[in-house]
């Protein structure tokens, strides 16, 4: 039934939302939401696209009294929208939270009952342009929006939705990072990262079926619901975002989830080939954390890195036993020294690297390094030399060894030894010394599993070791049970109380 009463109502309420008080506004959010929510399924708006300026005296004109009501309504509605948009950047989370629960069901109202004609070519609908005014309100270049984003990942779930987000990210990015010339905006960025971080494709096809809207015709030939057509939207949404300069921080950030959250949803991983190898080339940590992306593209699809066993051997630095992405690298690094094809030369040169560094390292990383090593020769048995290295009288003390130079087919490491295993031998740390001690017996054809190693940390060893019982030690003396008893009373021999 059309009455005066709603038209006041979207008055009065509109009127509201532009309140300072929190729980005003956030009763009017509602109050909308239940309204126009109302107004979409009862198909209680005007359809079409609004007129503007002076089109709209002369469009008015030819309305009847229902049509002008659902054209007022319209109008109220696109308003509210508006002011709903805009609190998105409110300072208040809970109006925000309220604002976008409420434009995502608007968003599911007009899935449903369009309010624009469709192109009839394809006989899908979709309010795009609202999902696209949300995402730019969510990509704020002055506000962290990380809780917000965490919020609208509950939306993320559904296929169509997350499937025009992917579009809309892209869009956003290329005209914001475009209009700045690549230049940082580290807080836009990391709103950028923030919602991307959060959509996730599902492996296979028939895993599609949470859909925001059902399309009635076709819904089958519908883009939205192919897998691949998910891929293609994922892969040009991250490429899009990561051919701009990024923050170092953000770097790692997006390494660090590269190889299990990025790299398995594209549809074609070996585009990320020149971002990884980039970021290889940095150094230092980010170098590390690259080396998860270019195993996967080198042992899964075919990538051919030229030198980049001199680069891993190039990352061997003091710092890397104290970084918190040690166990990550050791295990990669383990697992690209795994095949027995290496020239002699390089396994070790890398196994000579690592003994130099381990007279410095602290014993958590020792544990690590020294069974490292270990494997290493037993999967080269020609890297014994190292160890049973013969000597002369005459031999010059100084190591041929450079540890300066960059490439390992130049470093000499075969013309050395593994002196500096020798050495720790004397730690002061028992476990240490007892693994560096394996080395004097022949070693076994089993390798040592490094994996419990990785994650072992100095407060871990302390624990262990203040909870072991010891043993009673034998002495040669007889302990004194008294001031002046025990021991043979040899102090009541010589002394005594007056």
């Amino acid at each position: 039934m059309l009455t005066c009463d709603t038209v006041h109502v979207s008055f009065i309420l509109y009127v509201i939302l532009q309140s300072e008080k929190e729980k005003d506004v956030v009763n009017a959010v509602n109050a909308c939401s239940k309204l126009f929510s109302t107004l979409l399924e009862k198909k209680d708006l005007f359809l079409g696209k609004l007129p503007t300026g002076e089109e709209e005296e002369a469009f008015i004109g030819g309305l009847s009294a229902e049509e002008k009501y659902r054209l007022f309504m319209r109008q109220r509605y696109s308003s509210c929208v508006e002011m709903l948009l805009e609190h998105l950047d409110h300072e208040l989370y809970s109006v925000k939270e309220s604002a976008l629960c409420c434009l995502m069901k608007f968003a599911e109202g007009e899935g449903r009952h369009p309010l624009e004609d469709l192109d009839w070519s394809e006989h899908y609908s979709f309010p795009r342009e609202l999902l696209q005014g949300v995402v730019d309100r969510l990509l704020s270049r002055t506000t962290e929006n990380s809780m917000l984003i965490s919020r609208f990942q509950e939306f993320l779930e559904m296929e169509d939705v997350r499937y025009y987000v992917m579009s809309s990210i892209r869009e956003n990015v290329g005209k914001v990072l475009a209009k700045n010339k690549g230049a940082l905006i580290p807080v836009y960025q990391n709103n950028v990262f923030s919602l991307m971080s959060n959509i996730s494709i599902p492996s296979q096809e028939s895993g599609l079926t949470n859909f925001m809207i059902k399309q009635e015709a076709k819904h089958d030939d519908w883009k939205v619901a192919k897998l691949n057509e998910h891929k293609r939207a994922f892969e040009k949404m991250w490429l899009g975002f990561l051919k701009y300069k990024l923050p170092s921080n953000m770097y790692k950030k997006i390494l660090v989830i590269l190889h299990d959250s990025i790299l398995p949803h594209m549809s074609k991983p070996t585009l990320m080939i020149d971002f990884l190898t980039a970021a290889y080339d940095v150094g230092g940590a980010i170098s590390l954390l690259a080396l998860n992306g270019l195993f996967v593209l080198i042992h899964q699809h075919n990538l051919d890195y030229p030198d980049f066993y001199k680069k891993l051997y190039n990352l061997l630095e003091p710092s890397v036993f104290h970084v918190k992405y040690r166990a990550r690298f050791f295990h990669l690094a383990n697992l690209f020294l795994s095949s027995s094809h290496l020239p002699l030369y390089l396994v070790a040169a890398f196994a000579k690297r690592l003994a130099r560094l381990a007279l410095t390292a602290p014993p958590t990383a020792l544990l690590i390094v020294l069974p490292f090593i270990c494997n290493l020769i037993r999967r080269h048995p020609s890297c014994r030399v190292l160890v049973h290295k013969p000597s002369t009288q005459d031999e010059s003390v100084e190591d041929p060894y450079l540890m300066e130079e960059e490439d390992p087919a130049q470093c000499r490491a075969l013309e050395s030894s593994l002196w500096e295993i020798k050495t720790l031998q004397s730690h002061y740390h028992p476990d240490v010394a007892k693994a560096a001690g394996s080395i004097n017996t022949p070693l076994s054809g089993l390798e040592d599993d490094i994996s419990e190693l990785l994650e072992k940390t100095t407060y871990e060893l302390m624990e262990r070791d203040l909870k072991q019982t010891r043993k009673t030690v034998p002495l040669e003396f007889e302990t004194a049970t008294q001031l002046l008893k025990g021991g043979g009373d040899v102090l009541g021999q010589h002394f005594c109380l007056g």
